[in-house]
């Protein structure tokens, strides 16, 4: 029910689609849609942490311009067709609370972009920044987890969704076959359209079945894998943003790790020598520390986190 300090959703969308319609500029309609979408309440969990943030990638992703230069087209004059198109999908994001990424089909993690929509997550894992820091690119070896990356031959992503881990993958270590394995179909049919976007065809192979399953025999460099997480007490108190991607994508089992479990428990038959494991688990690390008390994660922090992803090695000593 909307508070006393909101008006009701379809008044605001109703009044959006409306208003849009009679704006010249482009700084016009984004006025606009801050007011309405702070006047709704959403919340912003994938790739825009506020309103005006959210409604400036509607804005320009809609319009095909550049997403990280805004003044430049602000006072830019729009077509009737144009604000057509921007009322409604201003005007749906405020009625169903769909993810602004599913409603313009796109997204962008740390400026590369991905093809978005239902079939899977949209892409936000913080493997991706670290895959980009001095841990892996080569750049300082007294921090460096793994060999030159030049020298990686072999990934896999576990739980690869819409591909966009594989992805970084294979541009980050660029002589490395990329293997990439996801439970749905759907979520592969999309990340095949992104590999093709990206022209990774040869380099990236997807693979359709339960984690270690469609691998059986082969062994990595590398193991990457952002599998699902999240608390069952978690899922009952998601915002409605999240409940437009897919549910099995997001619960992680009786207290959200037992995927992690699994993994932890077949990765090394799997791993090369000198190489190791990356796993992004949310924030209940305490958990794991205290079911695996002799293995030596090595909790690894990014500019948005902390202690949410672990580096295993390869070959970890077990009591």
């Amino acid at each position: 029910m909307p508070t006393a300090a909101h008006t009701p959703i379809p008044d605001l969308a109703i009044d959006l689609r409306r208003d849009v319609a009679d704006m010249v500029t482009l700084k016009d309609v984004l006025r606009l849609a801050v007011s309405a979408f702070e006047s709704a309440d959403l919340y912003f969990g994938h790739g825009s942490s506020t309103a005006l943030d959210e409604a400036i990638f509607i804005i320009l992703e809609t319009l095909r311009l550049p997403v990280d230069d805004f003044n430049t087209w602000a006072d830019a004059r729009l077509s009737a067709h144009e604000k057509a198109l921007l009322g409604e999908r201003l005007a749906l994001r405020l009625e169903t609370r769909m993810p602004a990424a599913y409603i313009t089909g796109r997204s962008y993690l740390l400026g590369v972009p991905f093809k978005s929509d239902a079939r899977a997550l949209v892409p936000r894992s913080y493997i991706a920044e670290l895959l980009r820091s001095s841990l892996f690119d080569g750049s300082d070896p007294d921090v460096n987890l793994i060999r030159n990356p030049e020298d990686v031959t072999s990934v896999l992503d576990l739980c690869t969704g819409g591909g966009s881990l594989a992805i970084f993958a294979a541009y980050a270590f660029p002589n490395a076959k990329v293997d990439a394995v996801d439970l749905s179909p759907e979520a592969l049919s999309l990340a095949a359209e992104n590999v093709a976007e990206h022209g990774l065809q040869d380099r990236i192979e997807l693979l359709q079945g339960n984690l270690f399953e469609p691998v059986k025999g082969r062994t990595y460099d590398l193991i990457i894998t952002n599998p699902p997480y999240v608390h069952p007490d978690v899922m009952d108190v998601l915002p409605d943003e999240f409940r437009h991607e897919p549910e099995m994508a997001l619960h992680g089992g009786h207290d959200g790790l037992d995927l992690v479990r699994e993994i932890l428990n077949s990765y090394r038959d799997h791993m090369n020598e000198g190489g190791g494991i990356l796993c992004e688990i949310g924030e209940d690390h305490e958990i794991l520390d205290a079911d695996y008390p002799d293995l030596p994660f090595l909790w690894l922090a990014t500019e948005e986190s902390d202690s949410e992803v672990f580096w295993l090695p390869a070959r970890p000593q077990w009591g």
